[in-house]
């Protein structure tokens, strides 16, 4: 089964989501806790293991199209210069990537033994741990239609429910008399 990698990237969003999310949750914990060079290593291979940066390889270059674009609508005789120049300029900042796998490694060995990295790493080389993270963006986008049904499904039934409820338990009002049929019609003025 293949997905899309929009789908494989809302996977890999949510799980590094899911995992920054404890990390702040434990941040005064993790703060205390020295984290050792094997520790950062064992972090380097889960991340690895489950693309857990992948989502950030866009950043750079969307900031240089976005740079691009805003200095050459500005000064549009220069478009050979700009585009060649921060071409360069990203070649240049490329190697700063490995400061965010740094820091990602840090934050997860602060919130995940290495014990737990280790076992993170094994599970996701293995087939089942490849097809998690092929799949699991299919299987959650197909989970969030069944829940949508579900929510619907239930939400209608509680107002049903509801609304019987309350028309048993409130006496019927009698219906409200119609005054035209009960009156004379006023006399018409003699003349």
């Amino acid at each position: 089964m293949t997905t899309t990698p929009g789908l494989r990237a809302t996977f890999r969003t949510s799980a590094a989501a899911a995992a920054i999310g404890v990390f702040f949750a434990l941040t005064s914990f993790a703060s205390a806790q020295e984290v050792s060079p094997e520790h950062l290593k064992q972090a380097r291979s889960a991340i690895a293991s489950i693309g857990a940066t992948n989502q950030f390889d866009s950043i750079l270059p969307q900031a240089a199209d976005a740079l691009k674009a805003e200095m050459i609508q500005k000064d549009p005789n220069l478009e050979a210069l700009i585009t060649s120049t921060v071409d360069n300029e990203v070649l240049a900042l490329v190697a700063r990537r490995g400061d965010l796998e740094n820091e990602a490694a840090r934050v997860y060995a602060k919130v995940f033994t290495e014990a737990e990295l280790k076992a993170i790493a094994e599970f996701y080389a293995t087939d089942v741990g490849k097809k998690l993270i092929s799949d699991g963006p299919l299987a959650t986008r197909q989970l969030i239609e069944a829940a949508n049904i579900w929510q619907s499904g239930v939400a209608r039934d509680l107002a049903q429910n509801v609304a019987d409820k309350i028309k048993a338990a409130v006496p019927a009002e009698p219906a409200p008399a119609d005054p035209a049929a009960g009156e004379k019609a006023p006399e018409a003025p003699k003349q």
